[in-house]
């Protein structure tokens, strides 16, 4: 677990919303050229029937103190929503805020990057929405170290557009920019600790601390929390938010099925542990790659299971980062082109969730597909067992 050293801005602007700690070896990254930076980019829209909408709510737990910020005697947490919506003309919600993208910037030590090019990517939500439908099922995002869980949008809205609610978490003081309820920026505290002993255990055991906490608040906290149905909750992160989804399950059964989308694993998993679960990740985590953490976990899983691995795709391929790449100047650092490997993100992570949480059958789930070559299923398809 190493944060990224100072280097070619190049290489770093891709790293701002790539490469999160806590998140097993990092795979070798190719040459990259510059390129002049353009305009800001525009996320892929979203596949669903529905419109889209977004809010942002701003909570505290004033039960426990903050694990990082001393001086905070309770936790505070911002969580966006996505969700389906009755109308879809408004104002666009924002990616992120400039002083965001600036503190994000400035934290891989990057120059010579306007943040006005990373805060001003185009989304596809309209901002504080009204919001449509009844019985909703619910899926908690969490992103990698370091990464706002912004860097997941792509993913947010297309899961509201297919009619999921969506409740993204910002855990505080884990990024390096989260804006507080009063304006205050937290900014990565977390950081500083990152190559202590047990680092990834706690951060995980702190997520899941908070994904109860946001569950015991969202329904009267948001005022479309009626529409939840709150029988059925999925968690889906990436890096350490991916594994933070095995820690919260775990720790809270309501959350009854989730993905880990390419995170080392560290949560101890108890014994009759048999809620869905599937990893879907890069090659590093095929059956005898780098990290070995997916062979031990895939053994102790004992209900609906899957371990699918995406051949050309690196750690960052499952977030948002390759979609920004032209508009920052950066030629991409993994072979699966962005655009395709953002389908294979959302169409893979909506058929589980439509099958465990919408009771829907999903055949792409059961065998390898030829509309996605590159998904191999493991272990067998990884040379394990």
């Amino acid at each position: 677990m190493r944060r990224l050293p100072a280097g070619p801005a190049v290489l770093a602007v891709l790293a701002v919303l790539a490469v999160s700690a806590c998140s097993g070896p990092a795979p070798p990254r190719s040459a990259a050229r510059p390129t002049a930076p353009s305009a800001p980019a525009e996320l892929p829209a979203p596949t669903g029937g529905h419109p889209v909408g977004s809010t942002v709510l701003h909570l505290k737990d004033a039960s426990r103190p903050d694990p990082w910020n001393l001086d905070a005697e309770a936790r505070e947490l911002k969580v966006t929503l996505w969700y389906p919506a009755e109308r879809g003309d408004g104002r666009r919600a924002p990616y992120m805020t400039r002083k965001e993208a600036e503190l994000l910037l400035k934290g891989r030590r990057i120059a010579g990057v306007p943040a006005d090019l990373l805060s001003g990517t185009r989304t596809h939500a309209i901002e504080n929405a009204r919001p449509a439908g009844r019985r909703l099922p619910l899926v908690v995002l969490s992103p990698g170290f370091t990464n706002p869980v912004s860097t997941l949008t792509s993913l947010a809205e297309d899961l509201a557009a297919r009619g999921y609610v969506v409740a993204g978490i910002d855990h505080a003081y884990e990024s390096h920019a989260t804006t507080l309820a009063d304006g205050r920026i937290a900014e990565c505290l977390a950081c500083d600790s990152d190559t202590d002993p047990g680092f990834g255990t706690g951060v995980v055991a702190g997520r899941a601390a908070d994904v109860s906490f946001v569950l015991d608040r969202l329904p009267t906290a948001w005022k479309g929390g009626e529409r939840i149905d709150r029988s059925r909750i999925a968690m889906v992160g990436q890096s350490i938010g991916g594994a933070s989804a095995l820690a919260a399950m775990a720790k809270d059964s309501r959350v009854r099925a989730g993905i880990d989308m390419d995170g080392t694993t560290y949560a101890r998993i108890p014994k009759g542990f048999s809620r869905p679960f599937m990893f879907l990740g890069s090659p590093q985590h095929a059956s005898g790659g780098r990290d070995t953490s997916w062979d031990r976990d895939w053994k102790l899983l004992g209900g609906w299971k899957r371990w699918l691995v995406v051949t050309g795709a690196e750690h960052a391929s499952f977030t948002d980062a390759p979609l920004l790449g032209d508009a920052l100047g950066v030629e991409p650092a993994a072979v699966l082109p962005a655009a395709r490997a953002a389908e294979i993100t959302r169409t893979y992570v909506a058929a589980f969730l439509d099958r465990h949480l919408k009771g829907r059958p999903q055949p792409l789930l059961d065998e390898p597909s030829p509309r996605f070559p590159e998904v191999r299923f493991c272990p067998s398809a990884c040379g394990g067992s």
